[in-house]
């Protein structure tokens, strides 16, 4: 489409190979990312993470990790990383900074045991039950940071609110059993 160039200097200044101190202070404060994966036939699979802000650990500036808990059984994200490592995780912060974070690289998946024997002070989640079973580390290929520019400004809801909004994959179960 004739944007060759531009997309040249957006690679040589912009896309780097690692995270630069602003980009592992962003991934720090975050409270959740977006995950993309494909399988090894290259059918795409996008999904959402999210924990505590930290719940994105920075181990250098050429690694990162998240935990994964129990979910609905599907394990669709981590089979795909076993098929093809290539992931992305994109990070938006909707609320102050209204930027995104882009960073592509290779996923493996490790135990808890063998990822808190190697990085013993990694935290524990706050919420009462939820452990992590496993994390996912994710060696940086390319990170960039995606502009304001077309981020919306939104607000974080209450907890109050946020309860009245509950829904998903449980409650649906729930209003299944009834219906029957």
């Amino acid at each position: 489409m004739g944007t060759t160039a531009r997309a040249d200097k957006f690679y040589d200044e912009q896309v780097l190979d690692r995270l630069n101190t602003r980009m592992r202070d962003f991934v720090a404060r975050q409270e959740m990312c977006f995950l993309a994966t494909s399988d090894r036939h290259g059918e795409c699979d996008s999904t959402f993470r999210a924990g505590p802000p930290g719940f994105l650990q920075v181990l250098d500036d050429r690694t990162l990790v998240y935990p994964e808990y129990r979910g609905n059984g599907v394990l669709a994200s981590l089979g795909n990383i076993e098929e093809n490592p290539h992931v992305g995780l994109l990070m938006i912060d909707f609320l102050k900074d209204r930027i995104g974070l882009h960073v592509n690289g290779r996923a493996r998946i490790v135990s808890d045991e063998e990822m808190r024997r190697a990085q013993p002070e990694l935290p524990v989640d706050p919420v009462p039950g939820r452990r992590a079973q496993l994390w996912v580390e994710i060696t940086v290929e390319e990170a960039y940071i995606h502009c304001a520019k077309h981020i919306p400004h939104l607000q974080k809801a209450s907890a109050e609110q946020r309860q009245r909004q509950a829904w998903g994959a449980e409650h649906l179960a729930t209003a299944r059993t009834r219906e029957r």
